[in-house]
């Protein structure tokens, strides 16, 4: 067991925790923020997707033991208020159906235009489709989830 202490969503969490404990394990058991989803546990289909000191990544592929010290954002802790831009966006423009990969592909997509809007590069729709292949949906195939990017990159 070995003591973490990290920022969660803007507050101090702590835990004792087996070595082995991914990040998402210790976010969905431990602190009961379940809005991370586990799809693969092998890092393939991103609905894992949080943000670690400010940028995103794959939470089952990750030891939380690793990132003690660090600060997580999830999707719990993405709106402040009112929603997010791109969660925003994602209602809008009808990006989800069923909702499993949502978190995960809106952690991603504020990563990516935060990316594209600091380096001053065009965030293209084949951008945008070629950004999200780590990020598996089932259901929508992806079209009004690009719009709905495209709508919350104008926004943010």
């Amino acid at each position: 067991m070995t003591k973490i202490s990290m920022k969660v969503n803007g507050k101090a969490v702590s835990g004792d925790i087996p070595d082995e404990t991914l990040l998402s394990e210790f976010l969905r058991e431990n602190l009961r923020l379940t809005g991370t989803h586990v799809g693969c546990d092998t890092s393939q289909c991103g609905a894992c997707v949080v943000h670690v000191d400010g940028k995103a990544i794959k939470s089952c592929s990750a030891l939380a033991v690793s990132l003690d010290g660090s600060e997580v954002t999830t999707i719990e802790g993405l709106a402040n208020g009112d929603l997010h831009p791109m969660q925003q966006a994602f209602t809008e423009n009808h990006g989800l159906q069923c909702g499993f990969c949502t978190p995960g592909m809106i952690m991603a997509s504020v990563d990516m235009v935060n990316r594209y809007k600091a380096s001053g590069k065009e965030l293209t729709p084949d951008a945008i489709r070629a950004e999200l292949e780590g990020n598996i949906c089932r259901c929508t195939g992806y079209h009004n989830i690009v719009h709905a990017v495209e709508d919350a990159a104008a926004k943010m």
